[in-house]
């Protein structure tokens, strides 16, 4: 999707503009944010792979998560942790 010249000069004004001059009368701002629901549009791409883990660490997962259930996204959500660390040192 593309924008005209005069939508980008549009925008440009509004991001410009102090938030007390902008009307949002029509959508009211939302002060009670106690029932969001974090990360419900993205769904990053899943591959199913085979990978050898030490038993030990494999069990130490499945104790974090309790019952096992959901220690596969517990080892994804530490992985991409060390990554996004690693990429912070980096810069």
């Amino acid at each position: 999707m593309t924008t005209s010249r005069d939508q980008r000069d549009r925008l440009e004004r509004l991001a410009g503009a102090p938030d007390a001059t902008i009307d949002t009368s029509d959508i009211p701002e939302v002060l009670d944010w106690s029932g969001a629901v974090r990360g419900g549009l993205y769904k990053p791409l899943k591959e199913a792979i085979t990978i050898r883990l030490d038993a030990d660490v494999l069990a130490w997962f499945k104790e974090q998560v309790g019952g096992g259930r959901g220690y596969q996204s517990e080892i994804n959500r530490v992985l991409r942790q060390h990554i996004a660390t690693i990429a912070r040192s980096r810069d």
